[in-house]
């Protein structure tokens, strides 16, 4: 095992990170770059090393898992973080991790399974969901650069997430967010992706190595929401039970019916703080964030994906993008409407991209 110490900017502040190396094998680390590569040895290929973060080394409890990383020959080099991730954004490592229903909560026919391994490249997403403040920011920039949404976009307030915003809209707004900072839209209307995507319903062609905004990859999602933990039930990994503590969603544990199937919820009803208002929403950052530094990856407002829905594969894959055609796109996440099996990281559930929703929101991307 190998253990370094790095201080970098980390969900919150910047604060001291630790990161150590377990393996089936001895490992020595051998160089650490500024810009967050790290270079070790192994002793043994062909398995899987499991990097664990910590805030502090007090403590052995306070490690947790970080990434997988498939070890292929003896010198590895894999960035574990970004000094200077893009603002309001948090960095997450290339590495693989288990996808689906590890736990037996949903039946076949939910879709999460089967489980399968999925590698992931590094990328950044939003820390938060996208608030109707910067909704409205984007927007209004739209001016006479084109673009056209059928959804006006509502919120609860200025700092809570964006609703009734349909995905294709979702889809070009990120686009003019891209334009609006000076970079690549990865939206486009043609193969030749030449032609920004601006207007109308279409599923777009992707420019994947653009540098702009789009919608997460549901593996994307799912690598990110798990926060480097496989195996558990939720965005954390102290436990696998939820309550209002931890997110805000509508409880239904059996201290309200007795005869619920959530055992692993422990609260009844729509969050108290939020209930008061039409829709239940809460600011985004309210809750604790995940490993990575990602908030409301359970509960708030569903998160919508890029992929078409349907079903998985049972092999290893890398950096999947769903099937090249359907009819709906994946939903991922859970909402302040939903019961809590709906907030698990494996749960997944198809929506008509053409409509829009009171407990709907999304949050973007950008490659790395």
């Amino acid at each position: 095992m190998a253990v370094l110490l790095c201080t970098i900017p980390f969900a919150r502040a910047v604060e001291a990170r630790f990161f150590r190396i377990v393996s089936p094998g001895a490992t020595t680390i051998t160089g650490i770059s500024v810009d967050g590569n790290v270079t070790w040895t192994n002793q043994l290929t062909n398995v899987i090393c499991t990097v664990q973060a910590a805030d502090s080394l007090t403590g052995a409890s306070n490690w947790a898992d970080y990434i997988q990383v498939p070890i292929s020959n003896h010198i590895v080099n894999c960035r574990l973080f970004d000094p200077n991730p893009p603002v309001g954004m948090a960095f997450i490592p290339a590495g693989s991790f288990i996808m689906g229903d590890t736990l037996n909560d949903s039946p076949d026919s939910w879709g999460e399974r089967p489980v399968h391994t999925v590698y992931v490249s590094g990328f950044c997403m939003d820390k938060y969901l996208v608030t109707k403040a910067l909704w409205d920011e984007v927007k209004t920039w739209n001016g006479t650069n084109g673009y056209s949404y059928t959804s006006a976009g509502s919120g609860t307030a200025p700092n809570h997430p964006v609703l009734f915003v349909n995905w294709y809209d979702m889809v070009k707004w990120c686009n003019a967010r891209s334009e609006k900072e000076g970079l690549t839209p990865c939206y486009y209307t043609d193969a030749g992706l030449s032609a920004i995507y601006k207007t109308g319903q279409m599923s777009p062609y992707v420019k994947w190595d653009a540098n702009g905004y789009r919608l997460p990859t549901e593996a994307e999602w799912e690598k990110a929401a798990r926060g480097g933990a496989s195996g558990h039930r939720f965005p954390w990994s102290d436990t696998d039970t939820i309550s209002h503590s931890r997110a805000n969603y509508n409880g239904y544990s059996q201290l309200c019916d007795p005869d619920s199937a959530f055992t692993y919820d422990l609260s009844c009803g729509y969050h108290p703080a939020f209930s008061n208002g039409v829709y239940g929403t809460s600011p985004v950052g309210y809750f604790a964030p995940n490993g990575y530094g990602l908030y409301d990856m359970a509960g708030n407002v569903c998160n919508r994906c890029w992929d078409w829905y349907g079903p998985y594969s049972g092999g290893s894959q890398a950096d999947p993008r769903g099937p090249s055609a359907g009819t709906v796109r994946v939903m991922r996440g859970g909402s302040w409407f939903n019961y809590a099996n709906i907030s698990r990281c494996s749960n997944r559930y198809p929506y008509n991209p053409a409509f829009d929703y009171f407990d709907v929101g999304f949050r973007c991307v950008m490659g790395h």
